[in-house]
């Protein structure tokens, strides 16, 4: 006998409702958030295992939940919580009108969800004047990035690291002496001098030489920085230094690992770039990270810096977060 219509017809899939998060929405939500740092630590097992534990991931998401003017949204079906976007605003004019959703603050079950999350999320932020959209998302799921890309943000940034482990030696690179504080206060000014340049055109104040002196007279010997130059000819041409993660304000919440060194700064004066200082500045943070006892190495970049978005990769560093970006009503 051939099956009627309504025989074969397919149960309807359970409505997915969408609301606003609550504190009574975040244990659910660790979950999530917990279940997506184990999928990510397969693709970088270097990050902290810790958030794999939904009491971790609670902590961080109480602790965004709790910034001042934080929201978002959430998505249940069938009374099961299968998405959430968190965001909230940083208090810096460098950053505009803005709303930043960090490593924390998203987790979803299908990826295209996410498109309709941060529809519901985002009429808030945009009633509230918060127009400048920031979102650190797993570099390695690129499903879930493509759904961002199709909410019109594009990459700005990125996150990476690498093992800590020793370099090939390269080009003389040595530890800085106060001696070298006049060259060190001038490639502090060459880093957003060149960031301001085409194509990456960033809005950072650049700061002028007497503060850049000022303040390397002051922190030169401060054990918790290591500082190193290149020479060519007997002439400093860059520099770079090294320190552990935690001074770091940009790697926060499942993007920080324990135990992580960070390369903080690197820079190359113009007339010197070509010759692979840059990537000896970097092989020597690499090499004190490994002589501290750091199990990892991380660093960022802006993605339109055509210089660290290549040097960075060449030294082995991978993606671990992209910083995705979006201007409203432009």
């Amino acid at each position: 006998m051939t099956p009627t219509p309504a025989a074969r017809r397919v149960p309807a899939m359970p409505r997915t409702e969408l609301r606003p998060l609550t504190a009574a929405d975040l244990a659910a939500c660790a979950m999530l958030l917990a279940d997506r740092h184990r999928r990510h630590r397969v693709a970088q097992p270097l990050l902290s295992a810790r958030f794999e534990d939904a009491a971790a991931t609670l902590a961080e998401l109480t602790a965004a939940y709790g910034t001042p003017h934080a929201s978002g949204a959430v998505a249940y079906r069938a009374g099961v919580p299968v998405g959430f976007v968190l965001g909230a605003p940083k208090p810096s004019p460098l950053w505009g009108p803005n709303i930043w959703v960090e490593a924390a603050g998203l987790a979803v079950t299908n990826p295209e969800l996410m498109r309709d999350l941060y529809a519901a999320a985002a009429a808030r932020w945009v009633d509230e004047g918060r127009t400048a959209h920031y979102v650190v998302v797993p570099a390695h799921d690129a499903e879930l990035v493509r759904a961002w890309f199709r909410l019109g943000f594009g990459q700005q940034h990125a996150h990476a690291i690498r093992p800590a482990t020793a370099m090939p030696a390269g080009l003389s690179v040595r530890r800085a002496t106060r001696a070298d504080i006049p060259a060190l206060a001038q490639l502090d000014l060459e880093l957003p001098r060149h960031q301001g340049q085409s194509p990456t055109f960033s809005a950072g104040p650049p700061g002028t030489l007497e503060e850049a002196v000022a303040e390397w007279t002051a922190d030169i010997d401060n054990p918790a920085y290591a500082t190193f130059v290149a020479e060519a000819d007997g002439q400093v041409i860059g520099s770079a230094v090294g320190c552990a993660l935690e001074k770091s304000s940009a790697h926060l919440s499942l993007a920080r690992p324990e135990r992580a060194g960070f390369l903080g700064f690197a820079a190359v004066f113009p007339h010197a770039r070509g010759v692979g200082a840059g990537r000896a500045l970097g092989t020597a943070v690499i090499d004190w990270a490994a002589s501290a006892g750091f199990d990892s190495v991380v660093t960022d970049w802006r993605v339109t810096n055509l210089l660290s978005s290549r040097a960075w990769p060449a030294l082995g560093f991978t993606e671990t977060f992209l910083r995705l970006h979006r201007l409203i009503r432009y």
